[in-house]
């Protein structure tokens, strides 16, 4: 892995760090670092995958980030994570850290007032290490492939609707890591066999330590100890969202792509029928969708909660 832009140097030891590795996301990165760096977070530390679409470009021109370059499989590095791994632990200790995808925006009670920094000093209050978050699906109304607002509108205005539930939480030994599922990719792709659809819950938000390592991607980690952080929907302990913005116009080349990379999946070949439907561009809305209203929305669905945080801020 070879530093393109290197200016961690710039990293003090409060700095709120965010880790990511981007492939052609040129399209969501303003959205992206313009949220994140919204939230607080004062760098970012980016491995960059053969991008092709002028991704590594602009990365290269943000003055609070850091840019690695790394081809080859994205699988075989365990999605990622291998290369991310380096990075945090050469950078991350003792940091609150951001493991994000660049098509997820995490939110959380109050967010849109009260932003990482006073965050993490809560739960540092609290002797908390970290925050989970459901991975929740945005959509829009029509075809996937039909855009529903202007690109450089709002995520949440490209892509207004969500499914409520059901969701679903089992913990697996002998790591307690949760497996959290449901949603609008099971109920659309996957209905059939349940079993087959995707991780939902995610440990985003971790005050890092060269002990911890993320194991399924941001799904699990160890030490096991760490995966008790988040039970999925239902757990009233503080909780997030990640809002995932993987149904805009372009998943159905991705998809085509992903056809020919193999990339995403430990077993391609068993979701080769997903793909191809996506290709379709299929409409994912149903009469039960719900139109994105606020993180107050979502807390009384019971899909994210605030606990003493909010009660804290009364």
């Amino acid at each position: 892995m070879s530093a393109l832009i290197d200016r961690t140097a710039a990293i003090g030891p409060k700095s709120i760090l965010c880790f990511a590795v981007v492939r052609n996301e040129r399209a969501l990165l303003p959205a992206f670092l313009d949220h994140y760096r919204g939230l607080g977070v004062d760098h970012f530390l980016i491995v960059d995958n053969d991008s092709e679409d002028g991704s590594a470009e602009f990365m290269g021109q943000q003055p609070d980030l850091s840019l690695w370059h790394r081809p080859g499989c994205y699988r075989d590095a365990r999605f990622g994570m291998d290369w991310l791994t380096f990075l945090q632990m050469r950078y991350g200790h003792g940091h609150w850290c951001v493991t994000v995808d660049a098509d997820e925006f995490l939110i959380y009670p109050d967010w849109d007032r009260r932003g990482l920094w006073d965050l993490t000093r809560y739960l540092d209050g609290k002797g908390i290490d970290g925050m989970g978050a459901l991975m929740l699906d945005l959509y829009p109304k029509g075809p996937l492939d039909q855009p529903e607002a202007p690109e450089d509108a709002p995520i949440t205005t490209r892509l207004p609707w969500f499914d409520a539930g059901p969701y679903r939480s089992r913990t697996i030994a002998p790591r307690r890591n949760r497996l959290v599922q449901g949603g609008v990719r099971e109920r659309v792709f996957f209905q059939d066999d349940p079993a087959r659809g995707p991780t939902l819950n995610k440990l985003p938000l971790i005050r890092w330590n060269w002990r911890h390592v993320y194991v399924n991607s941001t799904h699990s980690m160890l030490p096991p100890a760490m995966n008790d952080l988040y039970d999925g929907p239902g757990d009233p302990r503080l909780s997030g969202v990640l809002l995932h913005a993987k149904f805009l116009p372009q998943i159905v080349a991705r998809s085509a792509d992903e056809l020919s990379r193999r990339q995403h999946f430990n077993d391609p070949d068993a979701y080769r029928d997903y793909h191809e439907r996506l290709m379709r561009a299929p409409v994912l809305w149903h009469s039960q969708s719900q139109r994105y209203e606020g993180w107050q929305q979502l807390c009384n669905l019971k899909l994210m909660f605030g606990g003493d945080w909010l009660a804290d801020s009364a």
